[in-house]
């Protein structure tokens, strides 16, 4: 009876002593679906040539893939609607750009010719025709006089304000710039963000 407790007591002492041998210091995995993947395989174990995955291991693992196509389809979405967003902005940019450049023809037109009886004409025609009827009609020459400096006025103020409209569409399109590269910096520091991770 002695040598069978003995014998208990030597099994027992032993197990404690290579179990405590065993426990090594758990392996951390970096967070990442490839940490994930590799854990996954060391921890497996190996039935004849195959690999043995855990169930509630590959279970967590297709979970944990899933979300972060899901987060990165998200992410994806979310781009293209501000990519879909700024190109809108960009059309309608344009457009008040087609629209100004319109007016600043009609502009550029009107102050090039001269409107005298409904007939467009141009400046060197009007003055021609200004000087020649002051000639023929003297008697006319200080309503005509007046009209030429009256003229003159107004294609001064019409030059003036297209030099201030000219300022203010290049501030315009210089802000359209800066905003349109800040927000292409912003799409690719997106993109390479998702790239690296």
């Amino acid at each position: 009876m002695r040598l069978f407790i003995s014998a208990i007591l030597l099994i027992l002492l032993s197990n404690s002593v290579f179990s405590q041998t065993e426990i090594t210091e758990p392996i951390t995995e970096p967070k990442t679906i490839e940490g994930q993947f590799d854990k996954m395989f060391r921890i497996s174990s190996t039935y004849q040539t195959y690999k043995v995955i855990d169930k509630d291991a590959f279970i967590l693992l297709k979970n944990n893939v899933l979300d972060s196509i899901k987060k990165t389809k998200k992410a994806l979405v979310e781009l293209e609607n501000l990519l879909k967003d700024e190109r809108e902005s960009i059309a309608y940019l344009n457009e008040s750009m087609t629209k100004m450049q319109l007016e600043l023809d009609n502009a550029l037109s009107k102050e090039d010719t001269i409107s005298f009886f409904g007939i467009p004409l141009s400046k060197i025609t009007y003055s021609l025709l200004l000087w020649t009827i002051i000639i023929g009609l003297g008697s006319g020459l200080g309503f005509f006089v007046f009209k030429f400096f009256r003229s003159d006025v107004l294609t001064k103020q019409a030059q003036e304000n297209l030099i201030t409209v000219e300022e203010e569409f290049e501030v315009y399109r210089k802000k359209s710039i800066e905003r349109e590269q800040k927000l292409r910096r912003q799409l690719q520091d997106e993109i390479n963000k998702h790239r690296n991770s």
